[in-house]
């Protein structure tokens, strides 16, 4: 590739770094040293700052930007922290980072939970860049961790770069990929609630090649769920492979294939005896109030795709990311509507048996181009949704009671598939974004973006409108950061989001976007005494066109849901051998109802704190010993229900691991979440719901 000339005879660190970036060759799925990453690197030896634990991510402007450079606040769980703390549940991933209500609802073995700054997260999750549909209200693409290399959070409104979204941000996870080296691992685990696992994860050069590189990742678990009669089996395969077409273009193939069978563990309890004594005592924690020879769990969900690179020349790249995914779901699940009399609640069942297409693509084209004192990075895309889900009803509001202290299964009679229902979402939006670099201090960042979103919605129930609507929306970001001494870099940000809302209100108008908007101020810290980083950031976010449920029990439209927060976050090598990891949020969320005026938000903490420390031992006869530990802090929140005046108490959990290097290849591990088995209620609203018992794993690894 020819070196970038400039007509300049002065040459600065950051021309130099530009032009050692320009050299490489761009072969691999990504770029792994882009040229900001090696102009910083010339910026940090001016300054002295430190770089060994720099990050490069796309998931926050969709071009390979150190998170340090990056003027909006960011997270980052890599494959080491997952497999160090036996993460088997993705809503666990980011239990140690700010910003994050981690299984809000407690354990639930069908469906991954996670609020992201007092907003939900059901439509916030990505992977590989593409959005994973969530719709028709329990078709859930569901993410299996151990086919995940890291997992980005990106926090706040992200329309800009990813269309419709959620205020809270977006949660990107990054396939395991093919490696230029061979290399792989076999892993067994055994615990307590059944849990037994096997994977298998190898990866390396195609044979009798030079230009091709394949991964095979593979997973069976099985385990009983937090309730009584409840589990899971899982079966994991995801496939890939890269090529490289020629010197300027590659494409990685990736696919997966996840089939769940059980029974669903979904965790409802009535405030009266689970938040509040009763004459009766409390519910048992692990009590199930489903049937155990009905409820049944079954998905099965495949994804196709690829991501293109190609180099059109020194300054432009074209990227393509596409993939195609299908879910096929039978869900019948009985769960508590309302309560009786002390003892009793009726009880309703959610039946559905149906699947959803998908199909997204991205198309990107990035031009990067250089003087003595500025980098520039243009981005231009435009990407495509297209989703259509079909389904059987069944859902039966008058199921069968049950007591609550003393269930007795088979008081009920079950019920049958009785009518249609079909969605269908198109998404097309067209976005530009610009980053400016000026000299070794300032960055600028500016975006537009257009989507026309068409949603259809018919059922034959009689009670359901049918709807097709067609929505455009126009949205903006900005930031900018100085890159200060001593590895200080303050930033100033506002970004946009909207969510379109399938329905109608009780005057037969089509409910408006839901929109976002978001105000962010921080400072991202990474000295040279500390291999890592330390962040802070405080925001104000804002929804507006909330939906809200009036005294009618009607969803209506016109309400404003409110978050302002404060979020410290620190990882890094304290010494060679001990690693911190600590997080701080503070989160006042509220919502403006026109009917009730205004309250604080259910199940949402204004506290969490969390604290892992690990330390690896070196030489003697501790040698290959690594041992850490965790706690994790939930300060109280409410539930919001508009009879109830409930207060949920704060709680402390701690974590444990230890695992031991016997050899070079052979490694022992076990690990210990909520450790002293605390019983807490984890939120409510309207219902509530018990934490995680105590889960004990423990694994042997052979990795070669």
């Amino acid at each position: 590739m020819a070196s970038c000339v400039t007509p300049s005879l002065t040459v600065s660190p950051l021309m130099l770094a530009v032009r050692r970036t320009l050299a490489l060759s761009l072969s691999g799925t990504l770029l792994s040293l882009p040229a900001a990453t090696m102009a910083q690197e010339a910026t940090q030896a001016q300054q002295g700052e430190n770089h060994d634990a720099m990050v490069v991510t796309a998931t926050a402007l969709k071009v390979d930007t150190p998170t340090i450079e990056t003027p909006r606040a960011t997270s980052q769980v890599t494959e080491d922290e997952l497999d160090k703390r036996a993460v088997n549940n993705y809503d666990e991933v980011f239990r140690y980072r700010s910003g994050v209500q981690a299984t809000p609802y407690g354990s639930d073995n069908g469906v991954d939970w996670f609020n992201i700054r007092g907003f939900s997260g059901e439509d916030s999750t990505y992977q590989d860049g593409l959005r994973l549909f969530r719709e028709g209200g329990y078709f859930w693409w569901v993410t299996e961790p151990y086919g995940l290399e890291r997992v980005d959070l990106l926090k706040g409104p992200a329309s800009i770069l990813y269309g419709e979204a959620p205020p809270g941000g977006v949660v990107n996870a990054i396939s395991k990929r093919p490696t230029e080296e061979a290399r792989g691992e076999f892993e067994v685990q055994g615990g307590n609630k059944d849990h037994r696992q096997v994977g298998i994860d190898t990866s390396g050069p195609v044979a009798g090649t030079d230009n091709m590189r394949y991964r095979m990742v593979g997973l069976f678990r099985d385990g009983d769920g937090e309730l009584d009669y409840t589990d899971n089996q899982r079966v994991y395969l995801a496939p890939s492979l890269a090529v490289d077409l020629s010197d300027d273009t590659t494409m990685t193939f990736l696919a997966s294939y996840m089939k769940d069978h059980g029974t669903p563990s979904k965790g409802f309890r009535p405030p009266e005896g689970s938040l509040y004594d009763t004459p009766f005592g409390r519910i048992d924690r692990d009590t199930f109030l489903g049937e155990p020879d009905y409820d049944r769990q079954e998905r099965e969900q495949l994804s196709l795709g690829y991501e293109l690179e190609h180099n059109v020349n020194d300054t432009w790249q074209f990227q393509q990311n596409l993939r195609y995914s299908t879910l096929d779901l039978l869900l019948r699940t009985v769960s508590p509507r309302f309560e009786l009399d002390g003892r009793d609640v009726a009880r309703d069942l959610t039946y559905r048996d149906g699947s959803y297409d998908s199909l997204t693509v991205d198309n990107r084209l990035i031009a990067k181009w250089y003087t003595d004192n500025t980098e520039n990075t243009l981005l231009l895309g435009i990407d495509y949704q297209d989703f259509d889900i079909d389904y059987m009803n069944g859902d039966f509001f008058d199921f069968g009671d049950i007591d609550v202290f003393d269930p007795h299964y088979g008081n009920f009679t079950a019920s049958s598939l009785n009518y249609q229902a079909e969605e269908k979402k198109e998404q097309i939006g067209v976005y530009l974004q610009d980053q400016l670099r000026l000299g070794d201090r300032w960055i600028l960042l500016g975006g537009v973006r257009h989507d026309s979103v068409d949603v259809e919605s018919y059922s034959e129930d009689p009670f359901a409108n049918d709807y097709n609507e067609t929505e455009n929306q126009l949205s903006f970001s900005g930031g900018v950061m100085y890159l200060g001494d001593y590895g200080i870099s303050p930033y100033l940000s506002y970004s946009e989001s909207f969510s379109p809302q399938v329905g109608r209100g009780p005057d037969g108008q089509a409910y408006e976007p839901s929109e976002g908007e978001q105000w962010e101020a921080g400072v991202k810290y990474t000295p040279n005494w500390l291999d890592g980083y330390v962040t802070a950031a405080a925001f104000d976010l804002k929804e507006t066109n909330t939906l809200y449920t009036n005294a009618q029990l009607a969803q209506t439209q016109g309400g404003e849901r409110h978050s302002q927060g404060f979020e410290l976050e620190g990882v890094g090598y304290l010494t060679d051998q001990l690693q911190l990891t600590a997080a701080y949020t503070y989160l006042d969320t509220t919502i403006e109802d026109p009917e009730r005026g205004e309250f604080r938000a259910g199940l949402t903490p204004r506290h969490q704190a969390s604290l892992w420390l690990d330390y690896g031992f070196e030489g003697g006869v501790l040698n290959g010993l690594d041992i850490g530990a965790g706690a994790r802090y939930v300060g109280d929140s409410v539930d919001a229900a508009e009879d109830s005046n409930a207060k949920v108490s704060s709680y402390t959990v701690y974590d444990a691991k230890a695992s031991y290097d016997i050899n070079d290849s052979w490694t022992a591990q076990v690990n210990v979440t909520n450790l002293t088995d605390k019983e807490y209620v984890s939120g409510c609203d309207s219902w509530c719901y018990y934490g995680e018992s105590r889960s004990v794993i423990g694994s042997l690894s052979y990795r070669w």
